[in-house]
């Protein structure tokens, strides 16, 4: 089970900052390579692992205010698709819309060529119902690519947890092969 390397190179790579996990082999070698002991390299992978933990809570928080962002972002590309709907006809469109949590009121609203956008910390500016459709279907198709990029994100980053954990058993295993060893060798010493 000796090699020449303590880890496979394909699993030390980093992704957007997230290092990456080394997969021991040789537990040995990676002891030597490292220039730690045992209880160091213990404490060193599980610092790594409480690393990952932190990293993956922020990813699901982002996450989840993403997959939370992108029904609101659609949900307001059918309202302006309605209006385009109905610009034209002379027909008033009647709608309910949320004043505040739970509170709704009616509206009639007349033909419009603009619309309101929120765009965040208290700024809202008035489009053309063009500039507001090409404008939320950016927001939606960056939404979407950031959430892609998320999972990709969070799968490496469930692969590095994995083989820290694994990591960590292989030394944890290797360390009570090791004190058997010299129990056993000792214990022999003491006999004869």
């Amino acid at each position: 089970m000796a090699s020449s390397s303590s880890s496979s190179s394909s699993g030390a790579t980093e992704r957007r900052g997230i290092p990456g996990a080394q997969f021991v082999e040789d537990v040995q070698t990676y002891l030597t390579q490292l220039g730690l002991d045992v209880n160091s390299a213990l404490a060193f992978l599980q610092e790594r692992l409480q690393q990952y933990k932190v990293v993956e809570m922020k990813l699901l928080a982002q996450q989840r205010e993403l997959q939370a962002k992108i029904p609101d972002i659609e949900k307001c590309l059918e309202v302006v698709a309605t209006l385009q709907a109905k610009k034209g006809t002379g027909e008033e469109l009647i709608a309910d819309f949320e004043v505040s949590e739970g509170i709704y009121s009616r509206a009639s609203i007349e033909e419009t060529n603009s619309v309101c956008l929120w765009l965040g910390a208290n700024v809202m500016l008035e489009y053309s119902l063009e500039e507001a459709t090409a404008l939320l279907q950016k927001n939606l198709d960056n939404a979407r690519a950031s959430l892609e990029v998320l999972v990709a994100d969070l799968l490496f980053l469930r692969d590095q947890t994995t083989i820290t954990q694994v990591t960590i058993a292989r030394v944890y295993n290797w360390d009570v092969h090791q004190r058997r060893t010299q129990q056993v060798a000792a214990t022999t010493i003491a006999q004869e």
